[in-house]
């Protein structure tokens, strides 16, 4: 097929299945994906990869991970989901969306491929997804573009998600926590070990994990399969950790073979679990043999939207795309330490989050709320989320309509001079920063 625009792309990946709209847990596998491998030559070898699992932080510490990469060669490619306003946000080369140049030639060259296969040519005798054909996109793209190097963010999981064919170099763990139950498992110890199924044999793991119970279960994968582990909290010291409205700074120190590496890092994403992210980032890369320039650097220029995002203008706008408990907790800690004065909250998520604890813990800072849907992509029940935070004492203002729910709650933190705080969901982030014209 012949594709003009990125837009055309995106329509023609949308008519496959799309898991990200809802969950089915009897589709996820890995055999299509090995099919479509095997159809386009093996791509991914073509460049060096690290991969990225984790409940929370891997976007963050994949972004991290690119950004040190692109000091010291390239070109760099980085697979991260999901995008704020561009699906080409996802598919990065060099820090940039990938041009229109690489992507439309990429797209016909993946589409008419799959467009001469049915069903039957497939394990299963079913069409591969959506996400599957993105991921494949995204590494037709990076060899094309000729990269020596990608960081794949895993989309869900990680044992069966649809990037877990490639051959790493590194697999990061971040951060592990409840989310997804209805596919990876309702305890820590289920969920990381769909995370840990990214470990493959012999190749090193670089964890951020502070549950004992997960980092057992992560520990006792990384025996079994020949890998040497590396944990953040066992082998770097974080000191003086420092957070203000432009960024994070931190002393970090490393433990490696040849003696501490000792780095001043500054991080302009904000928060105490991002400079977490950055130290992880950096006891990956000083492993893999990256210069402490480069390290430092990379940190010091990797950004990331809706990360707690700080817009500036009246209102002051924070996009923060949390939408775990304790996620929340981290965003509304930062939100305090920059903000003391407090602000108002608008907040939307999807039907599987957990609604009720992030109202109480969100109660800790606001009193005020706008409530709608974060937007039509994922289903949601406001209904549910407006109950929840009444429970929990907040003055509740609920519009369904997103837009109208975004702009009534930017007029009100305009005209009471606040910060407004968005949260809840990346795609509540998305709808937002539309408004904001970012």
């Amino acid at each position: 097929m012949h594709f003009d625009t990125p837009d055309a792309v995106y329509s023609y990946l949308d008519r496959y299945i799309n898991f990200e709209r809802k969950v089915d847990p009897k589709s996820y596998r890995l055999d299509r994906m090995e099919r479509l491998r095997e159809m386009f030559g093996h791509p991914d070898r073509s460049y060096r990869v690290i991969h990225v699992a984790g409940s929370k932080g891997k976007g963050s510490t994949a972004t991290m991970l690119a950004s040190i990469a692109m000091r010291a060669e390239g070109p760099v490619g980085l697979y991260t989901s999901p995008h704020l306003l561009r699906f080409t946000e996802r598919i990065a080369i060099d820090g940039f969306p990938v041009s229109d140049e690489i992507l439309l030639a990429s797209a016909e060259e993946l589409s008419t491929v799959v467009e001469a296969t049915g069903p039957a040519d497939f394990p299963g005798n079913e069409s591969p997804t959506y996400f599957e054909l993105l991921t494949m996109l995204a590494m037709l793209c990076f060899r094309r573009a000729g990269c020596s190097i990608a960081v794949v963010e895993v989309g869900l999981g990680g044992r069966l998600d649809s990037t877990n064919v490639v051959e790493p170099v590194a697999s990061i763990i971040t951060s592990i926590e409840l989310e997804h139950t209805e596919l990876l498992g309702s305890t820590i110890p289920q969920i990381a070990a769909e995370k840990a199924g990214i470990i493959k044999p012999g190749v090193p793991v670089f964890s951020s994990v502070t549950d004992n119970d997960a980092r057992r279960v992560i520990g006792d994968r990384a025996v079994a399969s020949g890998s040497t582990l590396y944990e953040l909290d066992c082998l770097v010291r974080i000191d003086n950790v420092s957070i203000t409205a432009g960024g994070t700074d931190s002393r970090v120190t490393i433990d490696l073979p040849e003696g501490a590496l000792v780095l001043d890092l500054h991080s302009p994403l904000i928060g105490t679990v991002q400079m977490r992210n950055a130290a992880l980032a950096a006891m990956v890369m000083a492993t893999l043999g990256y210069q402490r320039g480069h390290i430092a650097e990379g940190i010091a220029l990797a950004r990331l939207p809706a990360r707690f995002q700080i817009v500036s203008g009246n209102p002051v706008v924070v996009l923060d795309g949390a939408h775990t408990a304790e996620s929340i907790r981290s965003g509304v800690e930062d939100f305090s330490t920059i903000f003391p004065g407090g602000g108002l909250l608008l907040f939307g998520c999807a039907s599987d989050k957990p609604v009720r604890p992030m109202a109480a813990t969100l109660r800790t800072s606001f009193r005020e709320v706008f409530i709608t849907k974060p937007g039509t992509f994922k289903e949601s029940h406001p209904e549910e989320i407006e109950a929840a935070f009444t429970s929990e004492g907040f003055l509740v203002h609920r519009d369904d309509d997103t837009r109208r729910a975004v702009l009534a709650a930017l007029g009100a933190a305009g005209a009471r001079a606040v910060p407004l705080l968005v949260t809840g969901s990346f795609y509540l982030c998305a709808a937002a920063a539309k408004e904001l014209e970012m």
